[in-house]
């Protein structure tokens, strides 16, 4: 009789645990998934370029960005906007400032949204960054421009540039096809449909941006002007897969280049990987 009491005791507290999971599951699961997708780590410069540069700020969409102006040491071509990867900053960008400089092109790298020095607290993916880059370009003095960029950066650039026909070239590594799809192939394997949908809901609200308005592989179909896209073969992130979608759906002068053995990020290491974004920029310049 006395064991009554005790399994109704049990019951109530396996109840209060069972209803504490579910909670958990429903809500606090995908609130960590949204801020994860809103707000990478943000990492400051570390180290100055030893290049000639010069501190600069723009004005963005409703944020200051940071950034670097490196000058050309021949007669200018042109500008080169490079524009990093996701958690990254503007510090990635002294190698290529390096060699562009050095083949007659302005070069200027800024830290996107939420990230690095600049302002912001939520990274879109390209919703909001591509406006950021069309105010970046309004500094910019008469000629071609070509923005390079990797993966975030990347995709920051087809979307800009199936917009801005100041853009002239685009080279894109290890970018992504439309940001449901790579969130989706990155999250936890605890994130099922539904969470994942909500986690979107909630990135959405916070953010004030539509997930699926953020799509590379969409704009390609509006873009015209030249676009090289690299991607490591052996990119466990972000599939060869998005890249070659991107590519099918140009229908500008296109280029793929898959990098044997390079996983996400790693192509753009490869000194041969430059050689060939040097010969294409020439040949898609009409030079």
């Amino acid at each position: 009789m006395r064991r009554r009491p005790i399994t109704i005791a049990v019951a109530a507290v396996a109840a209060l645990i069972l209803g504490s999971v579910v909670l958990f599951v429903l809500f606090a699961i995908p609130s960590l998934g949204a801020g994860g997708l809103l707000h990478p780590m943000r990492h400051r410069v570390a180290q100055r370029p030893a290049l000639s540069y010069v501190d600069v700020s723009f004005a963005g969409d409703g944020v200051t960005l940071q950034g670097w102006a490196f000058p050309c040491v021949r007669p200018r071509r042109g500008t080169l906007v490079y524009l990093h990867g996701i958690a990254d900053n503007r510090g990635s960008s002294a190698g290529a400032a390096e060699r562009f400089t050095r083949r007659g092109f302005d070069v200027i790298a800024y830290d996107s949204r939420a990230h690095g020095e600049s302002g912001g607290d939520a990274c879109t993916y390209g919703y909001y960054e591509k406006r950021d880059l069309r105010r970046v370009i309004d500094t910019i003095p008469d000629g071609p421009v070509v923005v390079v960029g990797a993966s975030l950066g990347g995709a920051v650039a087809l979307q800009a540039a199936a917009t801005d026909p100041r853009i002239r070239a685009v080279v894109a590594a290890e970018t992504f096809s439309d940001l449901r799809t790579v969130a989706t192939e990155r999250a936890p394997f605890f994130f099922f449909g539904p969470l994942v949908a909500r986690a979107f809901r909630l990135a959405e609200a916070e953010g004030r941006f539509t997930i699926d308005d953020v799509s590379p592989v969409r704009a390609a179909a509006n873009i015209r002007v030249p676009v090289l896209l690299v991607h490591g073969e052996a990119d466990r992130d972000t599939s060869p897969a998005h890249s070659q979608r991107i590519f099918d759906a140009l229908r500008g002068p296109k280029r793929l280049i898959l990098v044997p053995g390079a996983g996400h990020n790693a192509s753009l290491l490869r000194p041969a990987t430059w050689r060939e974004i040097e010969i294409w920029i020439d040949q898609a310049l009409g030079e």
